[in-house]
C-alpha cells in the first residue's frame, strides 16, 4: 500500500474515533463530564436552593433526596410562611409552620396534597438528576445530532421525549461541543405553537463528585423572564 494510502486510511480511522454518531453517545460524553464517578444513583444528600422571581419575595428551599432509600422531602420558606413536606415510598406528611393538623381549606392553600409532593420529588430529582435522569426507562433519545447557534453559541443538541406514561413534554438539550457540559435545555408542551420553556444554565458545583448547575435561569420560549433557582448549597 502507498504511503499516501496509508495516511489517508489512518486519517479516516481518527476522524471515525471522534465522530458524534447519535444522541445517545453525546449523551453519554455528558454524563461522563457531570457524573465521572457514576455517584448520581447512589445519591443521598441535601440542596439548599434560592428561587427568585420578578415581584415576589425570595423563596428559600431545602431538598433532601434518598435514592437508594426512596426518600424524599422538602422544606420551603417565604416571608413568615414555612411548609415541610416528606414522601417514603408513596406515603406523605405535609406540615404548615410546624403545624399538621390543619383544615381543609389551609391544605388547599398551600397544596399539601401527596400527589403535589410527589410533583415536587419528580421536579427536583428530574432536574437536578440531569443528564443522568436521561438514561431512565422510557426516555427516548434522539438519533440526529443537531448542531445549532443559541444565544450565540453553538451546540450540540440532542431531542428527548418520552413514552406517554412517562411524560408529553418535547425536550431539547444543549451540550458544549468540546467539553459535553450541559448548558441549557428547552421543553416543548406544544411544537406547532412553541408553547414551553428554556433553562439556561451558569456554573457548577461539585455535589459529592458531580458536577450540578448552579444557576438556571427560567424562560418562556418567547424570552419572558420568570424566574432564577440558585443552588447556593449542597452536603
Amino acid at each position: 500500500m502507498h504511503l499516501k494510502t496509508l495516511l489517508l486510511v489512518f486519517s479516516i480511522a481518527l476522524t471515525s474515533c471522534n465522530t458524534i454518531s447519535d444522541g445517545k453517545q453525546v449523551l453519554e460524553r455528558a454524563i461522563e463530564y457531570h457524573d465521572p464517578g457514576q455517584r448520581w444513583d447512589q445519591f443521598k444528600g441535601t440542596l439548599e436552593i434560592e428561587m427568585t422571581t420578578p415581584d415576589q419575595s425570595v423563596r428559600y428551599s431545602e431538598v433532601f433526596i434518598d435514592l437508594p432509600g426512596n426518600t424524599f422531602t422538602l422544606k420551603t420558606e417565604r416571608d413568615s410562611t414555612q411548609t415541610f413536606r416528606t414522601w417514603k415510598d408513596g406515603q406523605c406528611t405535609f406540615s404548615l409552620n410546624g403545624v399538621t393538623d390543619l383544615t381543609p381549606e389551609e391544605m388547599k392553600k398551600h397544596r399539601g396534597t401527596c400527589e403535589r409532593t410527589t410533583m415536587m420529588k419528580n421536579y427536583y430529582t428530574y432536574l437536578y438528576g440531569l443528564p443522568m435522569k436521561l438514561m431512565d426507562p422510557g426516555s427516548r433519545i434522539g438519533e440526529e445530532v443537531e448542531r445549532k447557534t443559541f444565544m450565540g453559541k453553538e451546540y450540540l443538541v440532542v431531542r428527548v421525549d418520552y413514552d406517554p406514561e412517562v411524560g408529553q413534554d418535547v425536550w431539547c438539550f444543549y451540550f458544549d461541543p468540546e467539553t459535553y457540559a450541559m448548558e441549557a435545555y428547552q421543553f416543548f408542551k406544544d411544537e406547532t405553537t412553541g408553547q414551553g420553556e428554556y433553562i439556561l444554565l451558569e456554573e457548577t458545583m461539585d455535589v459529592q463528585g458531580m458536577k450540578i448547575p448552579k444557576s438556571r435561569a427560567w424562560y418562556t420560549n418567547k424570552g419572558k423572564y420568570l424566574g432564577t433557582d440558585l443552588l447556593i448549597g449542597a452536603e
